[in-house]
């Protein structure tokens, strides 16, 4: 109890602070009309178009003051499998507000989008040739990224810890951009305290509740937020997973605590339909306002946030009678499938597999692609008992699975 008070005490002087300066809808506006406009044909992913976007985030960040972190200025340059046979340089935006702290926050989102619709991912039925803006999918969230950056940058505070804004490229690819970061990172991960992702939030309805996710991987959270998300008057719904299909799965592979804002799926999702007039401006820039609420309750705690593992979601087919407890690798090209994480107490963590494992069988299904084993799955029975080969580093052993 007496934590959960200090928690409290602390929040109140915080809310303070975020009503002194908030975050206001015009600018949220300005961003999400430049990102998603016919202009930058959609960000697909290693384009000039998307390159245009990389440009203005970046000069975004150097008009507020913030330092480049990546490689080669504010960018960090890799590549991204579009397929097994094409290879293109995406870039992702890291910006930094050194205030000499020993602890980082992470604050990012994906500005890559499904292009004109000739990569993978979209939902319209004769996709090529469209333009698929994403206003909210996922220029919302890098509006979001930006503001905050601009919150930090110019509240003349300084905060107890450092900042660190990354805008993620190939996210629509499988998480490419993050995941290269977190295992190319340009400071110290284990300086980290959490790390906080944006993923289309652009669409908030009052009469319906914004997710939350990470919830399960630091006991702070469910101390701190619901105080913050009373206040503002905002229901949410939690999703206690750290690990899902965003960039904060990256982030919580390396046991950081992570927090996942989402305002949720709707008609226009990877379809050229999800434009700017369909994004609430207002009701973004009040979640960023709770957001800033909460980051500042979190900076005035003495302490490191404790990790927690959590269960990790499934690939789930409707057909599927069975599941094994995988956080998969997607952006790995087989053959088999890379396991990227096990949840505990599930038939992959009991027949032995462990994170890094290539999975090259599964009974009598060769799995050459995720899409195998999607479809092995399907043909499982609970209680039934196959072989799976497994390649571990230099060595290959089977294993018995137990579904």
């Amino acid at each position: 109890m007496k934590k959960y008070a200090f928690i409290l005490s602390v929040l109140m002087g915080c809310q303070s602070i975020a009503q002194a300066q908030s975050i206001s809808a015009k600018n949220v506006e300005k961003h999400i009309s430049f990102l998603a406009s016919d202009e930058l044909k959609g960000r697909g992913t290693g384009t000039k178009d998307e390159q245009k976007a990389a440009e203005y985030i970046a000069n975004f960040f150097k008009e507020i003051g913030l330092s480049p972190k990546g490689t080669n200025g504010f960018e960090q340059v890799f590549k991204a499998n579009i397929d097994t046979v094409h290879v293109l340089d995406a870039r992702n935006v890291v910006a930094y507000l050194d205030n000499g702290a020993d602890r980082t926050i992470i604050i990012g989102a994906h500005y890559d989008h499904l292009g004109e619709g000739f990569q993978r991912g979209s939902l319209d039925a004769n996709a090529k040739g469209k333009v698929h803006n994403g206003a909210d999918d996922n220029a919302s969230g890098v509006a979001g990224v930006l503001e905050l950056a601009r919150y930090y940058a110019k509240n003349n505070i300084k905060e107890a810890h450092n900042f660190l804004f990354i805008c993620f490229s190939a996210e629509e690819l499988g998480l490419l951009g993050s995941k290269y970061y977190a295992n190319n990172p340009t400071i110290d991960l284990s300086k980290v305290n959490f790390m906080l992702n944006f993923d289309m939030i652009g669409r908030f309805d009052e009469a319906k509740p914004i997710t939350i996710g990470g919830w399960g991987t630091s006991p702070t959270w469910g101390e701190a937020i619901p105080t913050v998300m009373a206040k503002e008057k905002m229901a949410f719904k939690i999703d206690s997973s750290g690990a899902g299909a965003s960039d904060h799965t990256s982030f919580y592979t390396k046991r950081i605590p992570v927090l996942f804002f989402f305002t949720g799926v709707h008609s226009d999702y990877h379809r050229p339909s999800d434009d700017t007039h369909l994004i609430n401006f207002k009701g973004e820039a009040k979640i960023l306002n709770a957001v800033t609420a909460i980051i500042n309750t979190i900076d005035k705690l003495p302490n490191r946030l404790e990790y927690r593992e959590t269960a990790m979601p499934m690939a789930r087919n409707m057909s599927f009678k069975v599941t094994m407890g995988l956080l998969l690798d997607y952006s790995f090209n087989g053959p088999g499938i890379k396991v990227d994480g096990v949840s505990k107490n599930r038939p992959a963590e009991a027949a032995g597999i462990k994170g890094g494992d290539l999975i090259l069988t599964l009974g009598k299904y060769t799995l050459n692609t995720i899409y195998d084993y999607m479809g092995a799955l399907g043909k499982f029975e609970k209680g039934q008992t196959v072989e799976a080969e497994v390649e571990r580093g230099n060595e290959k052993i089977t294993v018995k699975v137990t579904f």
